[in-house]
């Protein structure tokens, strides 16, 4: 387990734990009001990282983004007494935004739009906080990066976008296939695979991961972990099991 690392992910929209498909706020399964009681699942189960997006923010509603804010401190509050880490993502447009997160004991940042529309304020992050705290955010829509919450694409060949980070100090990279998200029909590693070619980055694949086949298959692929959300909240897939079978599997 020390190469390959489970994120259960808590989804946070107006202070309460959801499931979105494909990134349309429109489709919204709320599975819980207790994010912190979430969380405490979550680590009991042996999770050693959370994977939190901050849904509004990503979204660029502000207010509801503050309430996001009041639950991700209450999930921090718990993390010491498991050693637990937290990374989090959505709406993190400025490097004040990043310095708030990380003093609030926030161990990784992911950094979407800010990455596209603004690289050089990633490479300032990696100087200022180190590239283990820095992760960009690579969300897949039929090859095109998206932004501003999965609304808008830009145009930017992803491997030559991250390359050059990479060059920079880039490490981590978070690798979303929207088409999948939240649908529970199986991931695509494939759509990460492609960055091992470069051995400075560390890929973490998000998007329909749902059966213990998409984790296994991610871990043979080299990937550094996946991110799973609605499977867990669904059943789909057990957390304790999934621990269970992947240090079995060694």
């Amino acid at each position: 387990m020390n190469d390959f690392t489970i994120y259960p992910a808590i989804d946070l929209r107006d202070g309460k734990v959801v499931r979105l498909e494909l990134g349309d706020p429109s489709r919204q399964i709320i599975f819980s009001h207790d994010p912190a009681e979430a969380a405490y699942r979550f680590f009991s189960a042996g999770a050693k990282w959370l994977h939190v997006v901050n849904l509004d923010g990503a979204f660029g509603d502000e207010r509801r983004a503050r309430r996001n804010e009041t639950a991700l401190a209450q999930i921090l509050e718990i993390t010491p007494e498991f050693d637990g880490k937290i990374q989090v993502g959505g709406g993190l447009r400025s490097l004040k935004s990043i310095e708030r997160l990380l003093a609030m004991g926030v161990k990784r940042v992911i950094l979407g739009t800010l990455a596209v529309e603004q690289p050089q304020a990633v490479i300032e992050s990696i100087r200022r906080w180190g590239a283990d705290r820095i992760a960009v955010s690579a969300d897949l829509r039929a090859g095109k990066i998206q932004t501003h919450g999965w609304r808008q694409s830009a145009e930017m060949q992803p491997e030559k976008w991250l390359q050059q980070m990479a060059d920079e100090g880039l490490r981590w990279v978070v690798v979303t296939d929207v088409e999948r998200d939240g649908m529970l029909n199986g991931a695509n590693p494939e759509i990460a695979v492609w960055l091992q070619r470069d051995s400075r980055l560390r890929a973490i694949l998000a998007g329909g991961v749902s059966r213990m086949a998409d984790i296994q298959a991610a871990r043979r692929s080299g990937l550094a972990g996946v991110i799973i959300g609605r499977a867990l909240y669904s059943g789909e897939l057990n957390l304790t099991e999934v621990f269970k079978e992947i240090a079995n599997a060694g």
